[in-house]
């Protein structure tokens, strides 16, 4: 069991692009990386980089990877590695390196789906077309919709400040309907209130 939680040298993502593009699978690049892409330039440094895809498309992924690639499953807080052939039932977390002494290259970012909606699985009331929840760059590399990362980022059980920052600087890039879907959607997870949603509407006000 690894517990090198910080040895991260991530592959660009135009080294993703390399790898995934062959998979037969839906796939984007998510986290900050995604956010990113969105606005057409890297505003930040990046410790990691994140690709989502969905559990039911897993054994494809992991048959590809697992040719040249060790992956570990983060569950508990604990890092273990995923065994030949199992399938990942409730795991969301994925590690990926080259061998257990290479430093962590990129993370997997398993999300769910129900016939034709993805499922935010923090709230499964929140539910979007599986279709409508990636865009792509002019290069075609495909990226997490902007309004949905930043409700994964928002919708932790911790703000973190990057992910403060992440927001602040994308609100103004967002169009109307981004904003308002990634309020009613903070709004509906926490109906006692969130701070972005105050942050939104003033927003929208000006």
């Amino acid at each position: 069991m690894r517990t090198d939680y910080s040895n991260w040298t991530p592959i660009t993502v135009a080294e993703v692009r390399d790898l995934f593009d062959p998979i037969p699978v839906w796939w984007a690049i998510a986290g900050g990386w995604a956010l990113d892409l969105h606005i057409g330039h890297q505003t930040r440094k990046h410790s990691d980089t994140d690709i989502v895809f969905f559990r039911d498309e897993q054994e494809a992924v992991f048959d590809r990877l697992s040719q040249d690639w060790l992956i570990y499953k983060a569950e508990s807080g604990k890092l273990s590695v995923r065994e030949p052939g199992e399938y990942l039932a409730t795991t969301k977390d994925i590690w990926v390196c080259k061998d257990e002494n290479s430093p962590w290259a990129f993370q997997l970012m398993i999300i769910d789906r129900e016939q034709d909606e993805w499922v935010y699985r923090r709230e499964r009331s929140i539910r979007r077309n599986w279709t409508d929840i990636r865009a792509f760059t002019t290069e075609g590399t495909p990226y997490l919709k902007p309004e949905l990362q930043l409700l994964y980022k928002g919708g932790s059980t911790e703000i973190r400040e990057k992910d403060q920052l992440d927001f602040e600087r994308i609100l103004p890039h967002l169009i109307g309907e981004e904003r308002q879907w990634l309020s009613f959607s903070l709004q509906t997870q926490f109906p006692q209130g969130h701070p972005w949603t105050e942050v939104i509407k003033s927003y929208r006000s000006r």
